[in-house]
C-alpha cells in the first residue's frame, strides 16, 4: 500500500503524524511511504531522517495525498478537501461531532475515515487519545499558570502560592484521562485542586491516586457553580467518545467568577463544555476575554509542544497503520475491534453513531457495509 503523509496546515500545528520510527515500521512490513518536504521539520525531524527510515520525500501535498491511505494529524481543512477522494483511506483525529461540514464531504466524496479518538480497546480505553489528552491535561495548568500573570491578562495568582499566602484554585470538571493529569501537575505546583465528576466510582479511584492532594466532588450543575465562584483557573475535561461534549458550565456561571480568572477549556474540539467558550481560538491568538474571564480555547493544544506530542503518538498509531496496510481496512476491522470503532464514514455512510446523533444524520453500523 502507498501511505501518505503530508504537511499539517492547521494554525500553528506543528505535530507531523509519524516520526521516523513509525515511518520505518511501515517500509519494514513492505508498504511505500510519501512524506510531503518538510512536513517533519517543526517537530523536530528531518528529511534525511525519513530517507534513512525508506521514505520517499514527495515535493507536494498532492503528492502525498495521492496515496492510498493518508495518515493525519488533524482533521482536512477547507484548503485540502480537493485532496478528499473515493478510495481513500484516511486516518487521523477528525472530532466530527462538532463539525457537521466536514462529515458530509467525507460521505460525498467516498472516504474511508477512521478517527483516532473514537477508538476503543477491548478495556473501554481510547488507546489513539489517551496519549493527546495526557499532554492537553498537563498542559493545560502551565498554560492556566501562565495566564494569571497580571502582565498575561489575569489576576495575578501564584498557583502554588508562598508561605503567608494561599495557594491559587484550580477547579477540574472530568475526572478522566485529561483532568486526571492537569491534577497531577496542578498538586505538583502546590495548588488547591479540586476535580469534579458524576461518576462516584471515579472519584473514589482519584481519592486513592491523589489521597489528601485534591478534594473530589460530585459534579452537577449546583457543585459546578459554587466551586467555580472561588476558582482561579477552571480545566474543562469531559469527553464522551465520538459525541459533542456537554454543555455544563453556563454563561451565569462564567459571570460569577472573579475578574482575571482562566478557563481553559480542553473539551473545545469537540464543542466545548463551557458556554461562553463559544469559538475555537488558535494557537497565534490563543485566549479572549468574556465577562472578565480569559478563555483560552485552543483545539490541538499537543501542537505547541510537537516533539514530545509527535513521538507520543506515533507509538500508539503504528501498530494500527500496519495493521491497515497488511489488510485492508475491512479485514483489519473484523480483526481487530478498536480498528472497527474508529470508521466514522465509509461508503457515503456515517458509520459512528454518537458521530451521527450528534448531527442529526443517518446512521449505519460499519458492519452492514462490509
Amino acid at each position: 500500500m502507498n501511505i501518505g503523509i503530508p504537511t499539517e496546515i492547521k494554525n500553528n500545528e506543528k505535530r507531523v503524524s509519524f516520526s521516523p520510527s513509525g515511518v520505518k515500521a511501515l517500509v519494514s512490513a513492505g508498504h511505500k511511504v510519501l512524506v510531503e518536504q518538510g512536513a517533519g521539520e517543526t517537530a523536530g525531524f528531518v528529511d534525511e531522517q525519513y530517507i534513512e527510515s525508506g521514505a520517499t520525500i514527495v515535493p507536494t501535498a498532492s503528492e502525498a495525498w495521492s496515496a492510498d491511505m493518508v495518515i493525519k494529524v488533524k482533521e482536512p481543512l477547507k484548503e485540502e478537501f480537493d485532496y478528499l477522494r473515493e478510495g481513500l483511506i484516511l486516518f487521523t483525529y477528525l472530532h466530527l461531532a462538532a463539525n457537521k461540514e466536514l462529515t458530509e464531504i467525507l460521505a460525498e466524496k467516498g472516504v474511508t475515515a477512521i478517527g483516532y479518538e473514537t477508538m476503543v480497546g477491548p478495556d473501554n480505553s481510547l488507546p489513539l487519545l489517551t496519549p493527546m489528552s495526557q499532554i492537553a491535561g498537563r498542559m493545560s495548568i502551565q498554560i492556566g499558570a501562565h495566564y494569571l500573570e497580571n502582565s498575561n491578562g489575569g489576576k495575578g495568582i501564584l498557583l502554588g502560592g508562598t508561605p503567608g499566602v494561599r495557594s491559587g484554585k484550580v477547579v477540574i470538571i472530568g475526572g478522566g484521562v485529561s483532568g486526571t493529569n492537569a491534577a497531577k501537575i496542578a498538586v505538583g505546583m502546590g495548588a488547591n485542586v479540586v476535580v469534579l465528576d458524576n461518576n462516584p466510582a471515579r472519584l473514589s479511584e482519584l481519592g486513592e491516586l491523589f489521597g489528601n492532594s485534591i478534594q473530589t466532588v460530585m459534579s452537577n450543575e449546583y457543585n459546578i457553580e459554587e466551586e467555580l465562584k472561588s476558582a482561579d483557573l477552571v480545566i474543562g475535561a469531559v469527553l464522551i467518545p465520538g459525541a459533542k461534549a456537554p454543555q455544563l458550565v453556563s454563561e451565569k456561571m462564567v459571570k460569577q467568577m472573579t475578574p482575571g480568572s482562566v478557563i481553559v477549556d480542553i473539551s473545545v474540539d469537540q464543542g466545548g463544555i463551557i458556554e461562553t467558550a463559544d469559538r475555537v481560538t488558535t494557537l497565534a491568538d490563543p485566549v479572549y476575554e468574556k465577562h472578565g474571564v480569559l478563555h483560552y480555547a485552543v483545539a490541538n493544544i499537543p501542537g505547541s509542544v510537537a516533539k514530545t506530542a509527535t513521538q507520543a503518538l506515533t507509538n500508539v498509531t503504528t501498530p494500527y497503520a500496519v495493521a491497515i496496510a497488511n489488510k485492508g481496512i475491512v479485514e483489519a476491522a473484523k480483526e481487530n475491534s478498536t480498528i472497527y470503532t474508529g470508521i466514522n464514514v465509509m461508503n457515503n455512510q456515517v458509520t459512528h453513531k454518537e458521530v451521527a446523533q450528534s448531527l442529526g444524520i443517518d446512521f449505519i453500523s460499519a458492519s452492514r457495509l462490509f
